[in-house]
């Protein structure tokens, strides 16, 4: 039997190196004030169509559950959001600062990047209107990239203003209800045809190729890439007005994050979405947002492609994932002091392994090597007192067992 198409298996070495993607993220979130909040993984499928239309039923996991309910798995996580800020907004101080890593589904053909099962960080700023929300989340965005170790030479974000666009549609007399259509248009611009673009926009070709070829300003987005260079982060952005982002309720700055060579699919994106949270809620809840996503798919393989960003998270692994201690056991009449003294050991926090059985000391020693295992103790001839190994510098010295703990502090705090 193998995994359905497009869903994955964590073999240990994988879950370390997932867990310690999601360790960084985590880490860098709180670093800027965000917390953490999850949500259902089942939720009505009308939420989802409310946000996304019914055309977005083709690409769920959905069912009729046994009440007779309409559910789907999450395919993303906005819609909950929306939801709880709905419910809560007035149990908390604004703006609201909330990250989430989820686990989405959709079903739809799984490519390079993208699977139909993915876990992914969601960072949401709600509360606050003004550019500085956005300056902070898309700072947010570049310093979860730079904490693994990449640079403003391998990332890049492509800023973008969805306002710019409708201002431009609104001057050109074009109706409300086509702007959706002909946003979709320039967004895809880049990798359609020019002459299919051209096709699609009739009339707005040459005022669209004439921005998108460099003819367009924006004193917003200008203003948030001086922003940024106030950070130090300025490198890491470029004003590229071809970003758009499809979906529909973006209603301000959007922005997409690719590497700088352009091989793998976009690494993180979002944007500002203002009326997306009345939208959902029935307008029980009328707040400004500006937010995020980034999977875990895409940045694990710019990771695994960026040969000393992947050494740097590798080492991280290792760290986590070695024992600290490995208990030989020479002489089985000594296995129940050794099992007294490996419950001590665990209570005070480190990590220890012995043999579960009968074992000759030499395995029992390859064992301790393979798990990555600092010292081991070793039960034998010389008991009342363990024979302490640093298997890293063969250091061998005769402690007394209940000066055993006392040693190995010592250890770990040199």
């Amino acid at each position: 039997m193998q995994p359905l198409p497009g869903f994955r298996d964590f073999l240990p070495d994988d879950c370390a190196f997932r867990n310690a993607i999601f360790a960084r993220w985590r880490e860098v979130c709180r670093s800027y004030g965000f917390v953490e909040w999850d949500g259902p993984v089942l939720e009505p499928t009308e939420l989802y169509k409310k946000k996304s239309g019914p055309e977005i039923v083709a690409q769920l996991f959905n069912f009729t559950d046994k009440g007779d309910r309409q559910v789907a798995m999450r395919p993303e996580l906005t819609p909950s959001l929306a939801r709880v800020v709905a419910a809560h907004e007035r149990e908390f101080r604004k703006p609201l600062k909330w990250f989430s890593l989820p686990q989405c589904f959709r079903y739809e053909k799984q490519q390079r990047g993208r699977l139909r099962e993915h876990f992914q960080l969601n960072c949401d700023l709600i509360g606050d209107a003004s550019l500085g929300a956005d300056v902070e989340v898309i700072a947010l965005a570049i310093d979860l990239l730079r904490a693994f170790g990449f640079t403003a030479e391998q990332v890049v974000v492509r800023l973008s203003d969805r306002e710019f666009w409708t201002d431009l549609l609104h001057k050109q007399n074009v109706p409300a209800n086509q702007w959706g259509e002909l946003l979709q248009v320039i967004d895809k611009s880049e990798r359609e045809p020019r002459e299919r673009t051209a096709e699609k926009l009739g009339s707005l070709a040459s005022p669209v190729f004439e921005i998108l070829e460099g003819g367009g300003q924006s004193e917003k987005l200008e203003e948030l890439v001086r922003q940024m260079e106030l950070r130090g982060l300025g490198d890491f952005v470029k004003i590229d007005l071809s970003i758009v982002r499809g979906l529909a309720y973006y209603t301000g700055v959007v922005f997409e994050v690719f590497d700088r060579a352009g091989e793998l699919r976009a690494i993180s994106g979002g944007g500002r979405y203002d009326n997306l949270i009345a939208q959902l809620s029935d307008g029980a809840a009328t707040l400004p947002a500006v937010g995020f996503a980034m999977g875990d798919v895409v940045l694990g393989e710019l990771i695994r492609e960026t040969p000393e960003v992947f050494a740097r998270l590798a080492e991280v692994v290792s760290a986590q994932s070695a024992l600290d201690i490995y208990l030989v056991i020479a002489k089985e009449e000594c296995r129940a002091d050794a099992m007294r003294q490996m419950q001590q050991l665990r209570d005070e926090g480190w990590r220890v392994d012995y043999p579960l059985g009968p074992a000759k000391v030499g395995k029992q020693f390859q064992t301790a090597e393979a798990v990555g295992a600092k010292v081991t103790l070793l039960y034998g001839d010389e008991w009342p007192q363990v024979k302490m190994k640093t298997l890293a510098t063969r250091e061998e010295v005769l402690v007394p067992n209940e000066s055993v703990l006392e040693k190995l502090s010592s250890l770990r705090s040199s």
